[in-house]
């Protein structure tokens, strides 16, 4: 094997010790990115309410308790870090897809039920702001889609909740369908948000075999399933919108690579995933800067005219049902500033939001993240030569995910509640901790599954 192919994790030399001490050291400032955007969201929250919330920077309340989760959380997350880098590492590979969903929807299932039943799954998507509150105004399909827009703003008549107003109509669609096929009801909302969401698991893990390599995957696979990320996939409708960018791009790759029995199948089938993402959230349209990347780090255009065509297909059925995407999104614009998002300050949740994000992906991630930055560099000098080595195609894709964070952090679009909104961003973040030292690695998957545990316990996250 060639030394641009060399896949293995780092080998225990000086420079690597200095790498795992600026790992820490990145954590380090990572933690105090939130312990300031705790205290000083609470002092702001104290002086003015402008924030909105009980707990920033998150939106969720102080509640210490336990819940009948709380043993299987507990087992899981001792099962993923005493056993999960061996057979991460020796599974085969389509029995480890299989374990690493099941995993994975163990651990969201498990810190669900820390909050109980009812409020940690039944009732989530049934209050005030969320979808189902307006499932029987969907009686008649197209005249709602065609009614859409004129009950968006605050002040028009009967105007939508948070959520649906904040959302073009696939979101809301996706859960009147699961009722006129018998399975209405918060439970089962809640329970096909968690389904779905587990599968993200699987997308992204095929996407690294593909555009890096299988061993790039295996070393990823315990930290995509032990991710703080999961609090707030069960059960919130971004945890589905995850999972479907996740197969969005996992499909793209495949098609670019050609590693798929039908790469044309594939390319269509990750275009018509886009076009729904972009009816599901305005913001995940920035997932077409990954998808610009998956074409990049392969340097094939090939997939583009079916990945386009597919694309075209959601679109067109809006339109033609008389729903006008861009009329909605200016309007949405308008009813955010409308609401909190007109008095939240954005010279703190500019920065509080990235705090967000630490506390979504965990402190390995950050590690992971520090390492990509640093290698960033000679990846992307190797990426335009097109020699590149499986770390760099992953760091390429890390980037990317990272920048779409960055661009939706500046909009001012996203002031607060991020750790539920950029959750789709914050799936594609997670596979950079495949670059930390396999030395280190039960410790890291300790630190994450502890800021799990602890965020879960002794706060009632919120959506």
């Amino acid at each position: 094997m060639s030394t641009t192919e060399r896949t293995g994790p780092p080998r225990d030399t000086a420079c690597e010790r200095t790498g795992r001490r600026r790992d820490l050291a990145a954590s380090g400032v990572a933690a105090l990115l939130v312990a300031a955007a705790v205290v000083i969201g609470a002092a702001i929250e104290h002086a003015d309410g402008t924030l909105h919330l009980n707990w920033p920077p998150l939106y969720a309340r102080w509640d210490p308790h336990i819940g009948p989760g709380t043993p299987a959380a507990l087992a899981v997350a001792v099962a993923v870090i005493a056993y999960a880098p061996a057979l991460a590492a020796r599974l085969p590979w389509r029995p480890l897809l299989l374990t690493a969903w099941t995993a994975s929807t163990a651990w969201i299932w498990s810190l669900a039920l820390i909050d109980g039943w009812h409020r940690g799954v039944a009732r989530r998507l049934t209050t005030k702001y969320e979808y189902l509150q307006v499932i029987d105004r969907f009686d008649d399909i197209p005249a709602t889609l065609r009614d859409f827009t004129r009950h968006i703003l605050i002040d028009s008549p009967d105007h939508w909740p948070a959520h649906t107003a904040g959302h073009p109509p696939g979101a809301t669609l996706t859960f009147v369908l699961l009722d006129r096929v018998g399975l209405g009801g918060g439970a089962w909302a809640g329970a096909f948000c968690i389904t779905v969401g587990g599968t993200a698991v699987v997308a992204v893990l095929i996407t690294l075999r593909a555009l890096a390599d299988e061993a790039t995957a295996r070393r990823a696979a315990p930290f995509l399933v032990l991710a703080p990320a999961a609090i707030w996939v069960g059960a919130s409708a971004d945890g589905y919108f995850a999972a479907v960018t996740a197969w969005m791009i996992a499909l793209l790759a495949l098609a670019a690579t050609r590693k798929v029995r039908s790469p044309a199948a594939a390319a269509l089938g990750s275009g018509l995933l886009f076009g729904l993402t972009c009816y599901l959230s305005y913001g995940l349209t920035l997932f077409a800067l990954v998808a610009a990347t998956v074409l990049l780090i392969t340097r094939t255009p090939r997939p583009l005219p079916l990945f386009l065509a597919g694309t075209a297909v959601a679109p067109l059925v809006f339109t033609l049902a008389g729903f006008d995407w861009w009329e909605a999104y200016h309007l949405l614009v308008e009813r955010y500033y409308q609401g909190a998002g007109g008095i939240r300050p954005y010279a703190y949740f500019v920065w509080a939001n990235l705090a967000c994000t630490v506390l979504v992906v965990g402190l390995a991630t950050v590690a992971g993240l520090r390492r990509t930055v640093g290698a960033a560099p000679g990846a992307l000098g190797r990426l335009r030569s097109g020699r590149t080595t499986p770390t760099d195609r992953l760091t390429a894709l890390v980037l990317a995910a990272l920048v779409t964070v960055i661009a939706a952090d500046l909009s001012g679009m996203s002031k607060a509640e991020t750790e539920r909104i950029w959750l789709p961003f914050a799936t594609f973040l997670l596979p950079a901790a495949a670059l930390l030292p396999e030395a280190g690695r039960r410790y890291w998957l300790t630190a994450q599954a502890a800021l799990a545990l602890t965020l879960n316990h002794l706060l009632f996250t919120g959506w």
